[in-house]
């Protein structure tokens, strides 16, 4: 029984181990900071238009307006 439990203390120590939220992630952010920005990313990713909808004859708009308020070119 010690035995057994001898042999899966270190598993059960190393399950523990991973990155912490606040450690340095990829590009100088936290993990949770790169996890975050790759949820919006998905999130704005899933909000395209499928291929067929601009098929239909609707027209994709042509500029976005920028933070000022004048088309981006």
């Amino acid at each position: 029984m010690i035995s057994a439990l001898l042999a899966f203390t270190p598993a059960l120590l190393l399950a523990g181990c991973g990155p912490n939220d606040t450690d340095p992630g990829p590009g100088g952010v936290t993990v949770a900071e790169a996890r975050a920005l790759d949820e919006a990313a998905e999130m704005i990713e899933q909000r395209r238009l499928p291929d067929a909808a601009l098929e239909n004859g609707t027209q994709a708009p042509d500029a976005t307006p920028s933070p000022n308020g004048n088309a981006a070119e």
